[in-house]
């Protein structure tokens, strides 16, 4: 295998970590943005998710680039292709953490209502789940990744405790009807961010083992 080869893959693999480090960091910061009602922590979520943005283009055209001048096989074509979905994946991740801090931003303005859902369980969840997949992608640990696929089911039963209470909430206080939603919109994000989790879990284990696993039965 040709060095200049194996220099572009290890540097691949540096960019979709560097990728998955600050969209760590989004999520967190976003998370807290939840927990707090701080508004000015939204605010940076918002305003950095261009630099997300940038690294997603650019990570796409190196691997593309690769593709077209190598024209790699067996597992460095599927290192390629597996890259290529994690790194849309942390993408939408990015863009979920941005859709959470714009809900926050809308709740820090209304200090008049007396119910709010606790999403610090399942931000949490989230973020692990986020961060054993990332790790998995470092190790080739598939047993993390099958591990992170098993996690989603809890993130969907918390969502949908989230739905029922926040429902009910609503026939109590329809003159907020409005804040209701944003939290119910922060719960449907926070599902999304982890089903984006499972997703990139679902690439390393085809990373590993070369087979397509999305809507098997583990």
């Amino acid at each position: 295998m040709p060095k200049i080869f194996i220099r572009e893959l290890d540097n691949i693999k540096k960019m979709i970590l560097s990728l998955g480090a600050m969209v760590e960091e989004r999520v967190r910061l976003a998370a807290a943005a939840v927990e707090n009602k701080d508004a000015e922590a939204a605010q940076r979520v918002i305003k950095t998710d261009y630099e997300i943005d940038e690294m997603e283009v650019e990570v796409e055209e190196t691997c593309l680039k690769v593709l077209a001048l190598h024209q790699p096989v067996a597992v460095d074509l599927r290192f390629l292709i597996a890259v290529i979905k994690i790194n849309n994946d942390l993408e939408r991740i990015g863009d979920q953490a941005v859709n959470i801090a714009q809900r926050v931003e809308v709740l820090a303005k209304r200090h008049d209502v007396n119910f709010d859902f606790d999403y610090a369980q399942m931000a949490e969840k989230a973020e692990t789940m986020l961060r054993m997949s990332l790790d998995a992608l470092v190790n080739l640990d598939e047993d993390l990744a099958l591990k992170v696929v098993t996690m989603d089911d809890e993130v969907d039963t918390i969502q949908r405790d989230a739905y029922d209470r926040i429902k009910s909430a609503m026939k109590e206080n329809t003159d907020k009807i409005g804040y209701m939603i944003n939290l119910l919109l922060i719960s449907r994000h926070l599902e999304r961010l982890a089903d984006h989790a499972t997703n990139i879990a679902e690439e390393v284990i085809y990373l590993i083992e070369g087979e397509i696993v999305r809507h098997s039965n583990y």
